[in-house]
C-alpha cells in the first residue's frame, strides 16, 4: 500500500487497526494503544517506527509474541511520527503485511487457501495434520483462532476448497468487522491462510485422537471375551 493510498483511507475514515489507533497531528501523526486513548499524557513518548518492531515484540507481561494477530500488544506508549512513510511503516511492524494485504483483497487478487490445502503441503512430523477431519478442524479454529483473546485476524479461508468459513461467527469473516468488538471503522488485519501455528495445534488434535484409539482398542484387546485361556 502506497503512502497516498492510506493517506485516502485516514481521510475516509480509518483511524484504527487490531488493537491500534493512529490519528494525524499539526506535526505528523500519532499511534497508539486503544487503551491508552484516553490517557495518552500518561504514557511514554517514542519517536521512531522501529521502536514498534520493539514493541510489537512481547506482550504486557513480557512474554514473546509469536503470533502477531493476538490481542496481547502492551500499552503504555504513544508513537509520534513524523509522516505518512513512517507512520506506514510503524504499521507493518505491528502487523506484518497488513496494509498490502487488505490492498490486494479490494482489488480482487488475494489469494485464499483452504486450510486443507495448507495441510495437504505439510511433510516430515506434521504430515499427520492432513488427519484431521473437517467437524474437529472447525472446532479447533472456533477456539484457537478466536477474536476474543487468541486472535484478531479476519479469516477468509474455510476448511475444504470451495466452502465458506460459514462454521465462524459471522463478524469474524467480514473485513468490514472490528474484530476488538469496539465497533470501530479499523482497516482488517486479514487471514488468507491457516498459520504454522494452526498446523501445529491440528498435529496434537490428530496424535491425541489416535492415542485415544489405541487405548480403546487395548482395553477392547484386554477384556475377558477376548482372552484366549489355555486349559491346564
Amino acid at each position: 500500500m502506497t503512502n497516498d493510498e492510506l493517506k485516502e483511507l485516514i481521510q475516509a475514515g480509518y483511524h484504527a487497526i487490531g488493537e491500534l489507533e493512529f490519528a494525524e497531528t499539526t506535526d505528523g501523526y500519532r499511534l497508539y494503544h486503544r487503551r491508552d486513548r484516553n490517557s495518552l499524557s500518561k504514557t511514554k513518548v517514542l519517536r521512531s517506527p522501529e521502536d514498534a518492531r520493539e514493541i510489537a515484540k512481547y506482550d504486557r507481561t513480557g512474554a514473546y509474541r509469536p503470533l502477531k494477530g493476538a490481542p496481547s500488544l502492551p500499552s503504555g506508549w504513544v508513537l509520534e511520527l513524523p509522516d505518512l512513510d513512517a507512520l506506514r511503516r510503524a504499521l507493518d511492524y505491528f502487523y506484518p503485511a497488513a496494509l498490502g494485504i487488505w490492498r490486494a483483497f479490494r482489488e480482487r487478487s488475494a489469494g485464499v487457501v483452504s486450510f486443507r490445502r495448507t495441510l495437504d503441503r505439510q511433510t516430515g512430523m506434521y504430515r499427520i495434520a492432513q488427519k484431521i477431519t473437517t467437524g474437529q478442524a472447525e472446532n479447533l479454529v472456533q477456539k484457537f483462532c478466536s477474536s476474543d483473546g487468541r486472535c484478531l485476524r479476519t479469516i477468509l479461508w474455510g476448511i475444504e476448497p470451495d466452502r465458506p468459513s460459514a462454521f465462524l461467527p459471522r463478524s469474524k469473516s467480514d473485513p468490514s468487522a472490528d474484530q476488538t468488538g469496539e465497533g470501530r471503522r479499523v482497516i482488517p488485519y486479514l487471514c488468507l491462510e491457516g498459520c504454522n501455528m494452526l498446523v501445529a495445534a491440528a498435529r496434537k488434535v490428530v496424535v491425541a485422537r489416535r492415542k485415544t484409539e489405541r487405548s480403546k482398542e487395548a482395553k477392547l484387546g484386554n477384556a475377558p471375551e477376548n482372552q484366549h485361556h489355555q486349559n491346564p
